[in-house]
């Protein structure tokens, strides 16, 4: 088997590379060959306080990249697409009349303080964004005002009036008080993350008709199914009042979220890289070694600090010596995420706006689960109805082609909306799952995920570091926090080393 040592002194092909070098990579001191952009890069970054190379160039991946090129480091981003984001993706081009529609990360909630932050430094402006006001389930069209004045109910057994979301939580009461009532939680609850969802509602005494309520609410913002989702996870949430429900204010990118991420890669010019899969990782207590496909062929750069934001379900096919942390290996190989679809139908007409009409933005029990007005803030005659799908139905309609989920998009839209037919134009398919550079949606606390997953997935494994929604909360807010994060331990890390 070939050596590595001096590797970087020649080029080869990607066949030749995995034949070659197999799963084991010798970590020699040699001097990267790189393409022109990267070597002006590098010479760029001669005289900085520190060089840092970021593999992916999502918001994580564009924060911490950003935050340190404006403290004078130099930074490089390979990034495995040909443009930068990640699950932020705004499509343009597939409408008529200059619609677009938001096929990944959508919302920016009120309490979204990075989101805030950094649109407010670009001068992105982020109008709030419509509540939900209509309910559609069992065929029954609910308005969202009748549901919470009680003057009508949800169709399902054991349900509360006056509200949608939350109606688990009446069985949940007993493991919520305790957690309230103490700092560090007890044996009893710990012993939660080895039940699912669903194990503890019916252990709760809850009605099946709970369980089924759950998965087009909490468990479809997760992208899961309640079979797969911790009850640890879900007490925690109803004890912090952190769960997602139908009063928060959410709110979206005016114009569109890939503002966002060409905000940050306009400002890093070309210290970003496209079209770099990386494909191997080597590390050790001087520096970090990465190999990436450049055009056919695989180059190396070797870098004093690394950061990593893929999606852990990528990372796990990515080589890696050696190994990082038990603790964290078992993050990276068993982190939940969950199944993802967005449909953007095109209308004719915006006929979900009419008198008479279930609402713009509605809950459903339908295969699209969500659906509501996307081109809310655009202007035309004609419209956009999106859909949020995930979990089950998500999988169920990603193994459909592309033909049978178009027709299955229409089929759905005509329960709630019978005139749907009449003015259908088309639609454009995300299913993230199928994203070979994300290959799910987000990640969720999946029953026996340890307690501390986000400390370990974020923990820093010597000169290499992690960002990421999975080390934060599952939102672009959260994917920026982790950028902001990773750039401060690296400059703490150099104000230390300059004092020693």
């Amino acid at each position: 088997m070939a050596s590595l040592i001096g590797m970087s002194k020649r080029l080869i092909n990607r066949r030749q590379f995995l034949t070659e070098t197999g799963s084991t990579l010798v970590l020699g001191a040699m001097s990267s060959v790189l393409s022109p952009s990267v070597a002006r890069t590098a010479v760029r970054a001669q005289g900085t306080t520190g060089e840092v190379l970021v593999i992916g160039a999502g918001l994580a991946g564009l924060a911490a990249a950003y935050e340190l090129d404006k403290a004078g480091f130099g930074v490089t981003v390979l990034e495995a697409r040909g443009w930068p984001g990640g699950r932020v993706r705004t499509y343009r081009d597939s409408f008529a009349d200059g619609l677009y529609a938001e096929m990944g990360a959508e919302y920016v909630d009120a309490t979204d303080e990075y989101d805030h932050k950094y649109c407010k430094e670009f001068g992105l402006k982020v109008l709030t964004a419509k509540l939900y006001d209509g309910i559609f389930v069992r065929g029954k069209r609910i308005a969202m005002s009748a549901l919470k004045s009680g003057k009508a109910s949800l169709p399902y057994e054991g349900t509360v009036k006056g509200r949608l979301f939350g109606q688990e939580a009446q069985f949940t009461k007993r493991w919520v008080e305790i957690i309230k009532k103490t700092d560090t939680l007890p044996p009893e609850i710990l012993k939660l993350d080895n039940l699912s969802v669903v194990e503890l509602l019916l252990e709760g005494g809850a009605p099946q008709d709970i369980i089924t309520l759950y998965t087009y609410l909490n468990a479809t913002e997760s992208t899961a199914r309640p079979h797969e989702m911790s009850a640890l996870g879900m007490v925690r949430a109803h004890a912090s009042a952190s769960s997602f429900n139908e009063d928060v204010d959410e709110g979206r990118i005016f114009g569109g979220a890939d503002q966002l991420p060409k905000a940050f890669a306009h400002r890093l010019s070309n210290k970003i890289l496209y079209n770099r899969p990386v494909r191997k990782i080597a590390h050790d207590a001087a520096a970090a070694e990465v190999w990436f496909e450049e055009g056919g062929t695989i180059r190396s750069m070797r870098t004093p600090r690394l950061v990593i934001t893929i999606p852990f379900k990528v990372l796990r096919d990515v080589a890696i010596t050696p190994q990082f942390s038990p603790e964290k290996m078992d993050i990276i190989n068993t982190l939940g995420y969950g199944h993802v679809m967005k449909i953007a139908m095109q209308y004719k007409r915006r006929f979900w706006n009419d008198p008479g009409s279930i609402g713009q933005r509605i809950f459903t029990d339908t295969k699209l689960r969500r659906i509501y007005d996307m081109s809310i803030d655009q202007p035309g005659p004609r419209g956009i109805l999106m859909s949020f799908t995930s979990g089950a139905d998500a999988e169920k309609l990603g193994m459909l082609s592309g033909e049978d989920r178009l027709r299955a998009a229409l089929e759905e839209t005509t329960k709630v909306w019978p005139e749907a037919p009449k003015y259908w134009e088309g639609a454009a398919i995300k299913y993230w799952n199928e994203d070979p550079w994300v290959r799910g949606s987000y990640f969720f606390m999946n029953v026996g995920q340890k307690l501390d997953y986000r400390k370990v997935a974020g923990k820093a494994e010597g000169r290499v570091h992690f960002a990421g929604e999975h080390t934060e909360t599952n939102s672009m807010d959260g994917a920026i926090k982790s950028g902001v994060r990773v750039a401060e331990e690296i400059k703490k890390a150099a104000r230390k080393n300059k004092k020693g």
